[in-house]
């Protein structure tokens, strides 16, 4: 007697919405991180400039706004950052909510915060 082996249709169909669904997640939940580590780039970029060290802080802002724009960050603004001075060096610190529509009333929400300190 031979036995049938492998999927049933109603198995292939659950793992293949099982997937979609983790797909549709990856695709939506991975810009938000994206765009998080090039703020964090920019940040800490433009916290490590010695040309900055006794600058203003309308200069830092600046300095920022031009490196975010070339890391194409949209998130947050060079006016949403607390810019500070601790021990003699600049930092700079953020903190913001991104929320991602995944369908429906369903959605994703990020809390992110960082700082150049090195302590986040």
């Amino acid at each position: 007697m031979k036995f049938q082996r492998g999927l049933s249709l109603n198995a292939l169909m659950l793992g293949g919405a099982a997937l979609a669904m983790v797909a549709l997640l990856a695709m939506k939940a991975l810009p938000p991180w994206m765009e998080y580590g090039n703020l964090m780039k920019a940040v800490k970029g433009t916290a490590a400039d010695s040309g900055l060290k006794d600058a203003t802080v309308a200069k830092v802002r600046e300095a920022y706004t031009r490196r975010a724009e070339m890391d194409d960050v949209k998130s947050i603004s060079a006016q949403d950052l607390e810019i500070t001075k601790e021990g003699g060096e600049l930092v700079i610190s953020f903190k913001y909510e991104k929320k991602v529509p995944l369908f429906s009333n369903v959605s994703l929400v990020f809390d992110f915060e960082g700082s150049s300190s090195g302590s986040q």
